[in-house]
Protein backbone atom coordinates (compact mmCIF):
# COMPACT_ATOMS: atom_id res chain seq x y z
CA UNK A 1 0.00 0.00 0.00
CA UNK A 2 1.29 3.46 -0.92
CA UNK A 3 2.24 5.61 2.04
CA UNK A 4 -0.08 8.50 2.86
CA UNK A 5 1.54 11.85 2.11
CA UNK A 6 1.49 14.48 4.86
CA UNK A 7 2.61 18.05 4.12
CA UNK A 8 3.70 19.92 7.25
CA UNK A 9 3.38 23.69 6.86
CA UNK A 10 4.72 25.46 9.93
CA UNK A 11 5.40 29.01 11.00
CA UNK A 12 8.55 27.81 12.75
CA UNK A 13 10.53 24.65 13.38
CA UNK A 14 13.40 23.79 15.71
CA UNK A 15 16.39 23.83 15.62
CA UNK A 16 16.29 26.61 13.02
CA UNK A 17 14.51 29.13 15.27
CA UNK A 18 14.37 29.61 19.06
CA UNK A 19 12.33 27.04 20.92
CA UNK A 20 8.58 27.53 21.20
CA UNK A 21 5.52 25.29 21.42
CA UNK A 22 5.12 25.40 17.64
CA UNK A 23 8.82 25.01 16.84
CA UNK A 24 9.20 22.06 19.20
CA UNK A 25 6.04 20.31 17.97
CA UNK A 26 6.98 20.64 14.31
CA UNK A 27 10.45 19.32 15.01
CA UNK A 28 9.11 16.30 16.87
CA UNK A 29 5.92 15.37 14.98
CA UNK A 30 7.23 15.05 11.40
CA UNK A 31 9.91 12.61 12.51
CA UNK A 32 7.60 10.49 14.66
CA UNK A 33 4.81 10.44 12.06
CA UNK A 34 7.33 9.53 9.37
CA UNK A 35 8.46 6.65 11.59
CA UNK A 36 4.78 5.68 11.92
CA UNK A 37 4.71 5.00 8.18
CA UNK A 38 3.71 8.27 6.51
CA UNK A 39 5.55 10.11 3.69
CA UNK A 40 6.49 13.60 4.95
CA UNK A 41 7.45 16.99 3.50
CA UNK A 42 8.08 20.04 5.72
CA UNK A 43 7.85 23.74 4.77
CA UNK A 44 8.59 26.85 6.85
CA UNK A 45 9.46 30.54 6.23
CA UNK A 46 13.16 31.45 6.00
CA UNK A 47 13.10 34.21 8.61
CA UNK A 48 16.17 36.42 8.93
CA UNK A 49 16.97 34.96 12.36
CA UNK A 50 17.82 31.60 10.74
CA UNK A 51 21.56 31.18 10.36
CA UNK A 52 22.03 29.78 6.86
CA UNK A 53 25.69 28.87 7.34
CA UNK A 54 25.22 27.10 10.66
CA UNK A 55 22.24 25.09 9.39
CA UNK A 56 23.73 24.58 5.91
CA UNK A 57 20.83 25.98 3.93
CA UNK A 58 21.25 26.07 0.19
CA UNK A 59 19.01 27.31 -2.61
CA UNK A 60 17.18 24.82 -4.80
CA UNK A 61 17.56 26.46 -8.19
CA UNK A 62 15.08 24.22 -10.01
CA UNK A 63 12.32 25.23 -7.56
CA UNK A 64 13.18 28.92 -7.29
CA UNK A 65 12.59 31.63 -9.84
CA UNK A 66 8.83 32.06 -9.69
CA UNK A 67 7.21 35.41 -8.99
CA UNK A 68 4.13 35.49 -6.79
CA UNK A 69 1.83 38.47 -7.17
CA UNK A 70 0.43 39.84 -3.92
CA UNK A 71 -1.67 43.00 -4.01
CA UNK A 72 -0.71 43.58 -7.66
CA UNK A 73 3.04 43.46 -6.89
CA UNK A 74 5.56 40.86 -8.02
CA UNK A 75 7.53 39.12 -5.27
CA UNK A 76 10.35 36.69 -6.19
CA UNK A 77 10.10 33.26 -4.59
CA UNK A 78 13.29 31.52 -3.45
CA UNK A 79 13.31 27.96 -2.16
CA UNK A 80 16.05 26.81 0.17
CA UNK A 81 16.54 23.48 1.84
CA UNK A 82 18.33 22.02 4.85
CA UNK A 83 18.41 18.67 6.59
CA UNK A 84 17.95 17.52 10.15
CA UNK A 85 20.40 14.60 9.99
CA UNK A 86 19.37 12.99 13.27
CA UNK A 87 15.77 12.89 12.07
CA UNK A 88 16.37 12.01 8.41
CA UNK A 89 14.17 14.97 7.54
CA UNK A 90 14.58 17.60 4.85
CA UNK A 91 13.06 21.03 5.45
CA UNK A 92 12.06 23.42 2.64
CA UNK A 93 12.27 27.15 3.33
CA UNK A 94 10.11 29.77 1.62
CA UNK A 95 12.22 32.89 1.17
CA UNK A 96 11.71 36.44 -0.06
CA UNK A 97 13.91 39.34 0.97
CA UNK A 98 11.10 41.86 1.40
CA UNK A 99 8.91 39.60 3.55
CA UNK A 100 11.30 37.40 5.50
CA UNK A 101 14.73 39.03 5.79
CA UNK A 102 13.73 40.78 9.03
CA UNK A 103 15.10 39.11 12.15
CA UNK A 104 11.83 38.40 13.98
CA UNK A 105 8.85 36.36 12.83
CA UNK A 106 5.69 38.38 13.46
CA UNK A 107 6.58 41.43 15.59
CA UNK A 108 8.90 44.43 15.43
CA UNK A 109 11.40 45.42 18.14
CA UNK A 110 8.67 47.21 20.08
CA UNK A 111 6.43 44.14 20.19
CA UNK A 112 3.95 45.35 17.57
CA UNK A 113 2.72 43.03 14.84
CA UNK A 114 4.13 43.83 11.41
CA UNK A 115 1.54 45.67 9.33
CA UNK A 116 2.18 43.42 6.34
CA UNK A 117 1.70 40.10 8.16
CA UNK A 118 -1.34 39.42 5.99
CA UNK A 119 0.75 39.69 2.81
CA UNK A 120 3.56 37.64 4.32
CA UNK A 121 1.10 34.86 5.19
CA UNK A 122 -0.43 35.01 1.69
CA UNK A 123 3.00 34.75 0.10
CA UNK A 124 4.05 31.89 2.37
CA UNK A 125 0.92 29.79 1.77
CA UNK A 126 0.94 30.33 -1.98
CA UNK A 127 4.68 29.75 -2.13
CA UNK A 128 4.24 26.38 -0.44
CA UNK A 129 1.43 25.30 -2.77
CA UNK A 130 3.24 26.39 -5.93
CA UNK A 131 6.44 24.65 -4.83
CA UNK A 132 4.63 21.42 -3.99
CA UNK A 133 3.18 21.46 -7.50
CA UNK A 134 6.67 21.82 -8.93
CA UNK A 135 7.83 18.90 -6.82
CA UNK A 136 5.09 16.76 -8.35
CA UNK A 137 4.19 15.51 -4.88
CA UNK A 138 0.45 15.31 -4.12
CA UNK A 139 -0.32 15.59 -0.39
CA UNK A 140 -3.18 13.62 1.14
CA UNK A 141 -3.18 15.98 4.12
CA UNK A 142 -1.83 19.51 4.53
CA UNK A 143 -1.11 19.90 8.24
CA UNK A 144 -0.77 23.57 9.28
CA UNK A 145 0.90 25.04 12.38
CA UNK A 146 0.93 28.67 13.47
CA UNK A 147 -0.62 31.93 12.35
CA UNK A 148 1.62 32.25 9.27
CA UNK A 149 0.11 29.02 7.89
CA UNK A 150 -3.48 29.77 8.89
CA UNK A 151 -4.57 31.08 5.46
CA UNK A 152 -3.84 27.69 3.89
CA UNK A 153 -7.43 26.35 4.23
CA UNK A 154 -8.80 29.48 2.53
CA UNK A 155 -6.44 29.08 -0.41
CA UNK A 156 -6.92 25.34 -0.72
CA UNK A 157 -10.74 25.45 -0.68
CA UNK A 158 -11.35 28.67 -2.63
CA UNK A 159 -8.39 29.26 -4.97
CA UNK A 160 -6.66 25.90 -5.55
CA UNK A 161 -9.71 23.63 -5.27
CA UNK A 162 -10.02 23.19 -9.05
CA UNK A 163 -6.39 22.23 -9.55
CA UNK A 164 -5.97 18.47 -10.08
CA UNK A 165 -2.84 18.45 -7.94
CA UNK A 166 -4.85 19.34 -4.81
CA UNK A 167 -8.23 17.86 -5.75
CA UNK A 168 -7.96 15.15 -3.10
CA UNK A 169 -5.97 17.06 -0.47
CA UNK A 170 -7.41 17.61 2.99
CA UNK A 171 -6.33 20.39 5.35
CA UNK A 172 -5.90 20.27 9.13
CA UNK A 173 -5.04 23.12 11.51
CA UNK A 174 -3.09 22.38 14.66
CA UNK A 175 -4.08 25.03 17.19
CA UNK A 176 -1.87 26.70 19.79
CA UNK A 177 -2.30 29.37 22.43
CA UNK A 178 -1.02 32.13 20.17
CA UNK A 179 -1.60 35.78 20.89
CA UNK A 180 -4.54 37.38 19.11
CA UNK A 181 -3.39 39.50 16.19
CA UNK A 182 -5.91 42.28 15.53
CA UNK A 183 -3.49 44.51 13.64
CA UNK A 184 -5.24 43.96 10.31
CA UNK A 185 -4.55 46.13 7.28
CA UNK A 186 -7.65 48.06 6.25
CA UNK A 187 -7.06 46.82 2.69
CA UNK A 188 -7.02 43.14 3.69
CA UNK A 189 -10.29 42.32 1.92
CA UNK A 190 -9.20 44.27 -1.16
CA UNK A 191 -6.02 42.17 -1.30
CA UNK A 192 -8.05 38.97 -1.07
CA UNK A 193 -10.31 40.20 -3.86
CA UNK A 194 -7.24 40.61 -6.05
CA UNK A 195 -6.27 37.03 -5.14
CA UNK A 196 -9.56 35.82 -6.62
CA UNK A 197 -11.65 35.07 -3.53
CA UNK A 198 -15.39 35.20 -4.16
CA UNK A 199 -17.86 37.73 -2.79
CA UNK A 200 -19.14 35.44 -0.03
CA UNK A 201 -15.69 35.05 1.51
CA UNK A 202 -14.95 38.76 1.13
CA UNK A 203 -18.21 39.65 2.88
CA UNK A 204 -17.35 37.34 5.81
CA UNK A 205 -14.00 39.08 6.24
CA UNK A 206 -15.13 42.69 5.88
CA UNK A 207 -13.77 44.68 8.83
CA UNK A 208 -11.40 41.81 9.57
CA UNK A 209 -10.35 40.92 13.08
CA UNK A 210 -8.90 37.74 14.55
CA UNK A 211 -12.26 36.13 15.30
CA UNK A 212 -13.70 36.83 11.84
CA UNK A 213 -10.62 35.52 10.08
CA UNK A 214 -10.39 32.32 12.13
CA UNK A 215 -14.13 31.68 11.85
CA UNK A 216 -13.83 31.87 8.07
CA UNK A 217 -10.69 29.72 8.08
CA UNK A 218 -12.34 27.04 10.26
CA UNK A 219 -15.18 26.71 7.74
CA UNK A 220 -12.58 25.58 5.20
CA UNK A 221 -10.79 23.03 7.36
CA UNK A 222 -11.33 19.29 7.21
CA UNK A 223 -9.89 18.81 10.68
CA UNK A 224 -8.83 20.74 13.78
CA UNK A 225 -6.37 19.52 16.40
CA UNK A 226 -5.52 21.05 19.76
CA UNK A 227 -1.77 21.35 20.13
CA UNK A 228 -1.97 22.64 23.71
CA UNK A 229 -4.13 21.93 26.77
CA UNK A 230 -5.47 25.47 27.00
CA UNK A 231 -6.14 27.99 24.23
CA UNK A 232 -7.32 31.58 24.46
CA UNK A 233 -11.12 31.76 25.02
CA UNK A 234 -11.85 33.14 21.53
CA UNK A 235 -10.06 30.28 19.79
CA UNK A 236 -11.51 27.69 22.19
CA UNK A 237 -15.06 28.87 21.47
CA UNK A 238 -14.49 28.68 17.71
CA UNK A 239 -13.00 25.21 18.11
CA UNK A 240 -15.96 24.02 20.18
CA UNK A 241 -18.52 25.20 17.63
CA UNK A 242 -16.64 23.94 14.54
CA UNK A 243 -18.39 21.16 12.62
CA UNK A 244 -15.32 19.47 11.11
CA UNK A 245 -13.50 16.47 12.57
CA UNK A 246 -11.66 17.40 15.77
CA UNK A 247 -8.84 15.95 17.83
CA UNK A 248 -8.58 17.16 21.41
CA UNK A 249 -5.21 17.58 23.07
CA UNK A 250 -3.22 14.46 23.93
CA UNK A 251 0.02 14.25 25.85
CA UNK A 252 3.29 14.30 23.91
CA UNK A 253 4.01 10.58 24.27
CA UNK A 254 0.74 9.72 22.50
CA UNK A 255 0.71 12.49 19.88
CA UNK A 256 2.41 10.67 17.00
CA UNK A 257 0.11 7.64 17.09
CA UNK A 258 -2.99 9.76 17.73
CA UNK A 259 -2.29 12.23 14.94
CA UNK A 260 -1.34 9.49 12.47
CA UNK A 261 -4.71 7.88 13.15
CA UNK A 262 -6.44 11.29 12.92
CA UNK A 263 -4.96 11.81 9.46
CA UNK A 264 -6.44 8.47 8.42
CA UNK A 265 -9.85 9.48 9.79
CA UNK A 266 -9.78 12.75 7.86
CA UNK A 267 -8.75 10.98 4.67
CA UNK A 268 -11.46 8.34 5.15
CA UNK A 269 -14.04 11.10 5.65
CA UNK A 270 -13.13 12.28 2.17
CA UNK A 271 -13.97 8.86 0.76
CA UNK A 272 -17.35 8.80 2.50
CA UNK A 273 -18.50 12.21 1.25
Amino acid sequence: MEKKKILFVSQEIAPFVPKSEIANATRRLPQSIQEAGKDIRVFTPKFGCINERRHQLHEVIRLSGMNIIIDDKDHPLLIKVASIPTARLQVYFIDNEEFFARKSALKDDEGNYFEDNDERAMFFCRGVLETVKKLGWKPDVIYCHGWMASFMPLYLKHIYHKEPHFADSKVILNLYDEEINNNWDERFVEKLKFEGFDKKVLAELEGANYEKVMRSVFKCTDGLAQGVKEMNPTLQALYDEASCLKQDFVEEEFQAKTMSEFFDRVIEEEVLV
